[in-house]
This record gives structure tokens, sequence and C-alpha cells, in this order.
């Protein structure tokens, strides 16, 4: 083994969720303070954990094949090991000398959060210096939320940060292991057949096709399933993997915009008005990312600790859960919108509302073992706090419990999406398909090939109402809803802080935020939230 005293010291770069070169900060620092070895850790128990699924891994995996082509282009390809993070790093000091680490800080579940501490107390021990920089707009230790979106305008203002001109190959050679298959992680086989690559040449291309072509009828496209799957900007798992930056994007949206001000025209200001509204999405974007970064329970409790007894265990619950899951509950539109998740790995903003409202209030299913279906579901991930939100679990959120028929004579309004994603109902014609049991040939098809709706959707919802508006009368409520809001409310959203005020006026202000009421597409990252491990 070669002496330590005579290695060279080098610069650790861990790749997180910052899958890219462009306008990564921690590996231009590094890059400017010596040789750099670029590091990628496969980590087979976060692979494991329940929220985390296959059709991701390909993703994150096609991601770092991008960014292995384009590390190598620099002179150094990355180094790629798979197992735990801290013994792998421990090794590493065996071959060379570590003269720092550096990353972007992830806002992460609580398995990375509980990684990072241990990453946290190897580097103190070790005496190596661990730099992290933010890539997202989640402010650790935050104290107020009052000023947050003007920090998150000036962060995004910031230059971008270019890619370096050249890395430093490593004197001496460090291996560098194969990425492995899903299989072999013992993550089920799952590759949706009209799922999204993942990389940079994707990002981009996504980006631009969203700026330049999609994107125009973008407001009012966003909210059905069928037109929000090419007019929303479809961009969350590239953030979400960090093949692109939140930076990146945002600069090139208000640079778009500039151009369409400069041309003028009733074209340009169609665009001008659906781009109008896409800044907005992603301030919610990590809006959501420091809720859960504020409060990291939320991952497993509810915001509002009034709704714990809520949703208690039934016994009923797992066949309802099933038949949620599977897209086999007899409501089409419901079932149609979980088959195209199932297909594609991604699902517009208003929809991911409806499944996650339907299972929590005509279900009547606690949110989590949801939440960790559609977690697995999504190539981006989930929000805990949205879910929460959906759930009616938040204390401060407008109540929407969608009715699911109604969403698909809305959103659905020929049927096409419900025929195409549930064959079953092929045969029935028109609208009617939302509601198959009054079609003349329903009667054939009802619990032979297609389930009977498993509850009564409007008594369910009526019932659901009655139990979470039941809890909201008290004064011990209304104080913590006040509390909740204070801490994590929108300061956009027309609910003011609270202050001391007579009771009336308090309730109404706990119920009235708007939150529930915005219909994105780009706020669905994985579930976010590291806290700071200082």
């Amino acid at each position: 083994m070669q002496n330590k005293h005579n290695r060279k010291s080098v610069h650790v770069v861990w790749f997180k969720r910052d899958l890219r070169v462009l306008d990564h900060r921690a590996l231009v620092q590094a890059t400017n303070r010596g040789p750099v070895l670029p590091l990628l850790v496969v980590e087979p128990d976060w692979w494991g954990q329940p929220d985390m699924s296959a059709r991701q891994y390909i993703f994150y995996r096609e991601c770092a094949s991008e960014l292995h082509t384009a590390l190598a282009a620099l002179g150094q390809p990355l180094i790629v090991r798979v197992g735990d993070v801290v013994e792998i790093l421990d090794s590493l000091r065996s071959s060379v000398n570590i003269a720092g680490l550096w990353s972007h800080a992830e806002s992460g579940s609580e398995w990375t959060y509980l990684r990072d501490l241990r990453v946290a107390d190897w580097c103190r021990q070790a005496g190596i210096e661990w730099n992290e920089f933010r890539q997202d707009g989640v402010v650790r230790k935050l104290e107020s939320r009052n000023g947050w979106a003007r920090r998150w305008d000036t962060l995004m203002s910031e230059p971008i940060q270019r890619a370096p001109e050249s890395i430093t190959p490593l004197e001496s050679e460090v291996a560098s292991q194969r990425m492995p298959t899903p299989g072999e992680l013992g993550l089920r086989a799952d590759k949706p057949a009209m799922r999204q690559n993942g990389g940079r040449s994707f990002a981009t291309a996504t980006l631009g096709s969203f700026l330049h072509e999609r994107g125009e009828p973008y407001r009012v496209a966003m909210s059905s399933p069928i037109s929000a799957e090419h007019s929303c900007s479809r961009l969350s798992p590239y953030l979400a993997w960090g093949a692109i930056s939140m930076r990146e994007v945002a600069q090139t949206t208000w640079r778009r915009q500039w151009e369409l001000k400069q041309a003028g025209g009733q074209q340009s200001g169609k665009w001008r008005a659906s781009l109008g509204s896409f800044p907005g999405r992603l301030h919610w974007h990590c809006h959501f990312m420091q809720k859960l970064e504020d409060e990291p329970r939320i991952e497993f409790k509810n915001l509002h600790p009034s709704y714990n007894d809520l949703r208690l265990p039934n016994e009923s619950d797992a066949a309802r859960l099933t038949a949620w899951s599977n897209g086999e509950t007899g409501l089409p539109f419901v079932d149609a919108c979980m088959c195209y998740l199932a297909a594609t790995g991604w699902l517009n903003f208003r929809m991911r509302a409806m499944l996650m409202a339907t299972a929590s209030y005509h279900f009547w299913l606690d949110w989590r073992q949801p939440g960790l279906h559609l977690a697995g579901q999504f190539t981006d991930g989930i929000h805990w706090p949205q879910t929460q939100m959906q759930s009616g679990t938040t204390g401060i959120n407008t109540v929407r419990i969608y009715n699911p028929i109604k969403q698909g004579y809305d959103h659905d309004p020929d049927g096409e999406f419900v025929r195409r994603w549930i064959p079953e109902l092929g045969d029935i014609d028109g609208s009617i398909v939302h509601e198959p049991w009054k079609s003349p040939i329903g009667s054939g098809l009802l619990d032979r090939t297609y389930p009977m709706p498993i509850v009564d959707h409007m008594t369910a919802a009526r019932d659901a109402r009655q139990r979470i508006y039941g809890i909201r009368g008290s004064a011990s409520y209304r104080d913590t809803a006040d509390a909740i809001q204070a801490k994590h409310g929108s300061r956009k959203s027309g609910v003011p802080v609270p202050k001391r005020k007579p009771q009336a006026s308090r309730r109404r202000r706990s119920q009235k935020t708007n939150e529930g009421q915005l219909t994105f597409d780009i706020d669905q990252s994985p579930a976010l939230g590291a806290r700071s491990k200082s």
C-alpha cells in the first residue's frame, strides 16, 4: 500500500440528487481546489425503502450514465461504488488522501437524513470538512417564512455555474463498480411502457419543447390528463434527480418570457399568459419541500394532531387499498388515472390530488399507505406535505373532496381517456362511460369484466365531510391551526400570519388557505425534507 504521506490529496464530490455537471456548485468549487474524485454511491438500503421503486432507479441510472459521459469528457469519469456510503468513504481513505467532501445539500426522507448524520459524524472524526451547497429554494434552520419567496428569487437569479473546463485525472487508479440492475438491488420488476427517459439531454430537450412548442395552452390544459400529457412541462423527474437545476429552469423560462414580450402580437400574448403561470409553480415546488424541512414528522405523522384518531385501522382497509392501487375501484375515471400512472410514471397534479383525496375520503384510508404506493409509482416521487394536504390533515388547507364522477365528465367529456385505459369499458359509448351502470350494456360488464363501485361515492363523500369538519370546532383545534399557518403557510396564499383575534375570525382564517386550489404539474418531487446536520 502506498504511504499516505506520499499520496496526492483529492476532493471527493459526492453526487446525490444532482446528476449533472452544469450549475453544479460543489463540483466547480472542488475543482478549483485541486484534483477531484467524482463519486456516486448506489445505496442498496436506500433503494430498499418502501417509497423507492425500480422505475425510479432505472431513471436514476440513466441520469448517472449521462453524468459519467460528461465527466469523462472533462477528464475524469464518474467513480461508482455500491454499498454503505460511510464504509465506502472510509475505504477510499486507504488509496487517497481526502482533502474535503463536497456535495449539494439534500432534502430527503428520514432515511437519507439519518444517513447524512452518519456521514457528518464520520467527517468530524476523520477531520474532513464537508462543504454543502443549496441547489433549490429550501432554507435550513428557517426561522420565519416571511421573505422566503424573495430569497428564492435571489437564489435563482444567481449566475449559473459553468461546468469546469477540465478535471485533472486521478494520479492513482481508483476502482469503479458497475451499477447494479434493479433486480440485483431486490427491486420488483417494474418498467413503465410509456415512461420518460432519464438524463440531462432529455431534460434540456423537455424544457426546450415546453417553452417553445408545447407550453402555449399550459394554463388551461394542465387540469385534464389528456391535454396535460403534452402541455405540462414534464420536468418534475429531471428536477427530482437533478439532471437539470431549478436555477437553469427558472432563468431559461425568464429569458423566454422576455423574448415573447419583445416579440409582441396575439400569439405571443397566449404564450405569455401560460408562461406567466409557470414560475409560480417553480416556487411552489420548493414551498412544499420547505414544509417537510421545517417539520420532518410530516413524513409519518398528521401535521394537525387532532386528526390522529380520525382514520383508525379497519378490517376493510386492505381490500380498499388493493382496489385503489390496482385501478379496480369501479369508479372509471379514478381507475383510468391509476392505470395511466402505472404505464407512464407521471400524472398531472389535479389527477394526483384526486387519487389521494379519493383514497382518503371515499375509501377512508389513512394517507400513509396510499402515499407509499404513489411514491413508488411516480418517477419523481412524492411530497408528503401534499399527501396530507389532499387528505385533510394539515388543519390549514381547504378540504377538497373531489367528486370522481364529475371529474371524469369535466376532464374527459367524451370518455376517450377512460376507454383507452380501461379497455373493459371500451364498448360503452360517449361520456356515459363515467357511469357505466347507466349504460344499456352495463349489466353485462359490471362485476364480470369490470367491478361495480366499491363505495357509493356520494354517501362516502358526505360521511367524510361530516367527520372532517366535526373535528374543527374546538378552540384548541383553532389555536393549533393558527400556529401551523404561522409556520408553514404561504405568504402569498391570501392568508395573513395569525395574530390574536376574535375566535370566529381565527376559525375562518384557518380554513381558507388557497393552497389546495392550485393545480400545477411540477411540484411532485420525491419526499423531501432533510434536517440540519450541524
